[in-house]
């Protein structure tokens, strides 16, 4: 379980829509755009691109895992 205030609820929820409605699209284009540049095994900003796709849903499972406790 965990305790939270109604601010802190407050402030989850406000980063979760944040990720996912900001952020997300933001993710996807850029992977989109890394794509265009050729051999995705030696493409950078494809790696840094699903790496930070991978940080991003990472942290919307754990704010909703937080969220509906």
């Amino acid at each position: 379980m965990h305790p939270m205030t109604k601010e802190g609820e407050s402030l989850l929820r406000e980063e979760l829509k944040r990720l996912k409605n900001e952020e997300r699209p933001k993710i996807i284009d850029a992977i989109a755009t890394a794509r265009e540049f050729g051999d995705l095994k030696e493409n950078a900003e494809y790696h840094a691109a699903k790496e930070q796709q991978a940080l991003n849903e990472s942290r919307i499972k754990d704010i909703e895992a937080k969220l509906s406790h």
